[in-house]
């Protein structure tokens, strides 16, 4: 059976779940990183639409809607005397040489990237990340250069996107070959509850099967930016229950008379 209809069929089926554990590990550890592929698709997409998107926001609104700015000996300066706010497409750029506003005031605004007095604050869904510009100590920033590094990390897409992705599928991969061990170490357990005669090394190939009806669910709704509640309990509570239910498919051993 290819790998494809595998898939296919553990979605539904514990019986064919329980019949993979005669087949070679090499095909499973395969299994694990197509799965692990098509769950974190959603995630590689969202970065190449999120990244291309705010990229050209950021040029947009720097090129047009700010005023010259430069930020030396760890202080800004602007042409400005009030703080400004830019907001498009539910991300904002924030310009505050006077030192009124603060980290809290940008985290309140959502999604922002601001240069403060002092520092600048990168906010996200009401979390705040702040980095004061003394790091950047001998460092002369003005708005043309800033503009100039935008326009490189726009023209290193191609570069930057794959990298990420590779980056973000290694870290996932490793992170399903750990929740599937530890899957196989409560199969143990399952499988002397209903006892069945199993390997190890048997209820590890069939956990990594029991990962994909709940790897599949969740890859759609992040597809479709569903927020699902309590994702971790629902996962594991998932793939317990498929392996039992696999488990369950194989025949008891007979009692010697």
């Amino acid at each position: 059976m290819n790998i494809f209809k595998q898939l296919y069929k553990s979605i539904y089926s514990p019986k064919d779940i329980a019949l993979f554990r005669f087949q070679g590990i090499g095909k499973t550890i395969l299994f694990v990183f197509l799965l692990t592929f098509i769950s974190i698709l959603p995630s590689i997409i969202n970065l190449s639409i999120g990244l291309t998107a705010g990229i050209d926001t950021a040029q947009g609104i720097m090129k047009d809607e700010l005023p010259s700015f430069s930020i030396k000996n760890g202080q800004l300066s602007a042409d400005t005397k009030v703080p400004l706010t830019v907001n498009k497409d539910d991300f904002s750029i924030i310009l505050d040489p006077t030192g009124a506003m603060s980290e809290e005031d940008v985290a309140d605004t959502g999604n922002a990237f601001a240069l403060l007095k002092d520092e600048f604050v990168i906010a996200s869904a009401g979390q705040f990340t702040s980095y004061p510009y003394s790091m950047l100590e001998g460092l002369h920033i003005t708005k043309e250069k800033l503009l100039d590094f935008i326009n490189t990390i726009s023209g290193s897409k191609g570069v930057i996107i794959p990298i990420v992705s590779v980056i973000m599928y290694l870290f996932a991969s490793a992170s399903s070959f750990i929740e599937v061990t530890i899957l196989a170490l409560i199969g143990l357990v399952l499988k002397n509850l209903l006892g069945r005669k199993l390997t190890y090394r048997q209820l590890w190939r069939m956990a990594a099967y029991s990962e994909t009806l709940p790897t599949l669910f969740f890859t759609i709704m992040a597809a479709i930016k569903t927020t699902v509640p309590n994702t971790f309990l629902i996962n594991w509570l998932v793939v317990i229950i498929v392996l039992y239910l696999a488990i369950n498919e194989i025949p008891k051993p007979k009692k010697a008379s």
